[in-house]
């Protein structure tokens, strides 16, 4: 096998969090049903090790979403990776059906992510981030085009070039900031929240805030109200106070498999329909629990008059100044339309995420993505970009595809199905091209 055979692969999946993760999955167990023979994956992450949201892996917080929507089981209930199969072999199944729950706590359900991660290491660069994707200058005898995914890898900034039939994009959310708000020591966003915190002397932090409506904010502000007892806690709010997140069972349909059909394939009207009425199952919205323990307590704290938990609902920041340690925050309140100063020792921004946008990574191959009308990119049912002819290759999306698949694009609800439907293209396309597959020399050694 020549070297160039050696860096072919079937996928290159960008970035390795929870969605490609469960895309690995579901190409290995794919494999058992492909008598074409395996199909070759690496995968490249810039962080240095696996991680989902570690910096808001607070004590107790727990999952939005049932157990049983985890890498796997939605796609083949019978997966060794699935959650049930997580807790058979941690020794834990007897106990988790005790508690009668089927919500985890996000540390455990973590732990659960990083057990599955381990069987992959063999398919996965940390520490590599890629760079550029482009067209290949030339194409291999029996091939009918490929992609060539330039790679830095590590502190060293070695560059590697892999080739690719099919890459598969999830870079994740990009966390969002008020505009003209630096993020420093003391100005924080909610991604990067513990290990900040982690960072300081919490006995210097005397005034804290919280800026945000969602389940983040919330849960923010109830850990610094448990963890600085001796601080005051302000939970600055644009709304009029926290919404409550709609999980009945009529409105999560909305995060079923089928709904994604019912969103891609729908009318504009039906598409406008899915946001106006159950935009409140995930946006913005805090679970009943953490309401109304946030409430519970500032009305205790009322009966003792001794408040330091402070809610300033309709209130919106308008800048930051930094004094030394401390910062000032000019806050506007809609309430009465003036703007009122707030001294703080840290400030942290739960205002979410802007959605994965890959045109900066695509490059020139961006003239090759069509786009509708809005300027957004078009994507297939299988989460494929809409392509001139002239690139035959398959680039695809787990994130950045809301307008087109709806509430479930890039959320753990749909990711078992999500990456099956991924895999089952790939395989498919490549059985239509009449390819043979071939695998990277570690691939080879792995199977003997």
């Amino acid at each position: 096998m020549d070297a160039y055979a050696r860096e072919m692969y079937d996928v290159v999946g960008i970035g390795f969090g929870p969605s490609n993760l469960s895309l690995a999955i579901a190409l290995e167990e794919h494999e058992a049903n492909v008598s074409a023979g395996p199909i070759s994956a690496a995968f490249f992450e810039r962080q240095p090790s696996f991680g989902w949201h570690r910096n808001m892996l607070l004590p107790s917080a727990t999952m939005q979403i049932s157990f049983l929507k985890d890498l796997a089981t939605f796609r083949n209930p019978v997966s060794r990776y699935s959650f049930i199969a997580y807790l058979h072999t941690s020794g834990r199944l007897v106990q988790f059906v005790n508690n009668q729950n089927f919500f985890p706590t996000r540390q455990e359900f973590h732990q659960y992510l990083e057990w599955a991660e381990s069987n992959f290491s063999d398919r996965v660069s940390y520490g590599s981030e890629v760079t550029a994707i482009r067209l290949a200058p030339e194409s291999v005898p029996g091939e009918s085009g490929h992609l060539q995914v330039e790679v830095r890898q590590g502190i060293t900034g070695v560059r590697r070039t892999v080739d690719a039939r099919n890459v598969v994009i999830s870079t994740g959310l990009v966390p969002r900031m008020p505009s003209g708000v630096e993020r420093d020591d003391r100005v924080w966003h909610s991604s990067e929240f513990l290990q900040k915190y982690r960072q300081i002397e919490t006995h210097d932090l005397k005034r804290v805030a919280v800026v945000g409506a969602g389940q983040s904010a919330a849960e923010i502000t109830r850990f610094l109200h448990d963890a600085l007892p001796h601080a005051r806690v302000y939970a600055v709010i644009p709304s009029y106070g926290y919404s409550v997140a709609d999980d009945t069972p009529f409105a999560n349909q909305v995060f079923d498999p089928a709904a994604v059909d019912d969103y891609y394939f729908g009318t504009e009207q039906t598409r406008e329909a899915f946001w106006r009425y159950h935009k409140n199952t995930n946006y913005s919205v805090v679970d009943d629990e953490i309401i109304r323990d946030l409430h519970r307590r500032s009305y205790d704290e009322d009966v003792r008059n001794d408040r330091r938990l402070y809610f300033l609902n309709l209130t919106r920041v308008r800048d930051v100044q930094r004094a030394g340690t401390e910062l000032r925050v000019r806050l506007h309140s809609l309430l009465d339309t003036e703007s009122e100063p707030l001294d703080v020792d840290a400030l942290v921004f739960a205002t979410g995420y802007d959605t994965m946008q890959p045109t900066g990574l695509l490059g020139d191959l961006d003239r090759y993505c069509l786009r509708d009308e809005a300027g957004r990119y078009r994507a297939e049912r299988d989460y494929r970009l809409v392509t001139t002819p002239e690139l035959p290759c398959g680039i695809y999306l787990q994130g950045g595809t809301e307008h087109t698949h709806g509430l479930t694009s890039s959320l753990l609800s749909n990711v078992a199905v999500r990456s099956g439907e991924i895999a089952d293209s790939i395989i498919h396309r490549r059985a239509g091209q009449g390819l043979e597959p071939v695998v990277s020399l570690d691939a080879a050694a792995r199977t003997g």
